[in-house]
């Protein structure tokens, strides 16, 4: 792999070899000195032209975990809020020697076209662009639900929400099914891309009667940025249908997990008893981040350190 860009870009087996990979990240967090010299010399920036908290921070715990030089950009106080344009901003991460870029943008496409436009030489991670994909989120997901599940073959998994605007979803959606387990997306129908035929999973708009039969069960925020109408009557009603309280998740089977990608509306899509619950893995979530993450940069960046060595 040069690139990670698209859940859909990973096979089978590509998808094993990084969880394999993060799970021996994942045993560093329990040591008293949490670092390997794996990319020791190489430079990762993170491009981040959106908002974020755990994916950043994670992407910068994982690089340092590495002992990679990490160099954050924030669109925030750069040049591109002085009209930049992101093919310029390329040029001179290629300039300063970026060995791995890791992009999330508001724009669908933005870090493939960063990949394939020539602009750079080194390898390109989609940390999530526009409402197209979030590809480690998907990774760091099923990382949690093996964790927990064991193999996701014919495994059952529920996502719940705001599904058009998410870039979550669709990879996951497309990770999951690559895994072998069996989908389904949970929406309102305005919340539901108008075509789902191309998506490996179901649908289904009731979701009480998806609970009783489902292995995990991933809640998704519903994203008022990128929302220019109205979709839901209100918070209220929308948290009535489709929101997980405590009542139905009465229903879920003994060894379902809740999970969600973060931020939480606590109240909305999730409630606060049920987010600070036994069965939420949503903590677990971002310490698997980091760990996925590792792996990831580990298996991109690595393989070309040590062709230079023996060149």
């Amino acid at each position: 792999m040069k690139h990670l860009l698209s859940a859909a870009d990973l096979s089978r087996d590509e998808a094993h070899l990084i969880l394999d990979t993060a799970e021996e990240m994942r045993s560093l967090a329990d040591r008293p000195i949490k670092k390997l010299p794996a990319l020791r010399g190489r430079t990762v920036v993170n491009l981040f032209f959106e908002d974020s908290t755990r994916t950043r921070i994670s992407f910068e715990a994982a690089a340092k975990r590495l002992s990679a030089d990490v160099i954050n950009f924030s669109a925030k106080g750069s040049s591109v809020s002085k009209g930049e344009s992101l093919k310029d901003t390329a040029l001179t991460l290629q300039a300063m020697g970026a060995d791995g870029v890791v992009c999330r943008h508001g724009s669908s496409g933005a870090p493939h076209l960063l990949a394939t436009s020539g602009w750079m030489t080194g390898s390109v991670v989609n940390a999530g662009d526009g409402t197209h994909e979030h590809p480690t989120q998907a990774l760091l997901d099923a990382f949690t639900m093996r964790r927990h599940l064991g193999s996701l073959e014919g495994r059952r998994i529920t996502i719940v929400g705001d599904v058009l605007h998410s870039r979550v979803a669709r990879s996951n959606v497309l990770l999951l099914s690559t895994l072998g387990a069996d989908v389904t997306v949970v929406a309102p129908p305005t919340l539901l891309p108008v075509d789902m035929t191309a998506w490996p999973c179901a649908t289904s708009y009731d979701l009480d009667s998806v609970l009783p039969k489902t292995d995990a069960v991933m809640m998704l925020r519903v994203q008022r940025e990128r929302m220019g109408e109205a979709f839901f009557p209100s918070a209220r009603e929308y948290t009535r249908r489709y929101g997980l309280d405590v009542h139905r998740m009465a229903q879920l089977p003994d060894d379902t997990i809740v999970m969600h990608p973060g931020p939480m509306n606590r109240g909305m899509e999730i409630s606060a008893e049920v987010a600070d619950s036994t069965r939420s893995v949503i903590v677990e979530q971002v310490t698997n981040g980091v760990a996925i993450r590792m792996a990831v940069l580990y298996l991109l960046l690595s393989g070309s350190n040590e062709e230079e060595q023996t060149a």
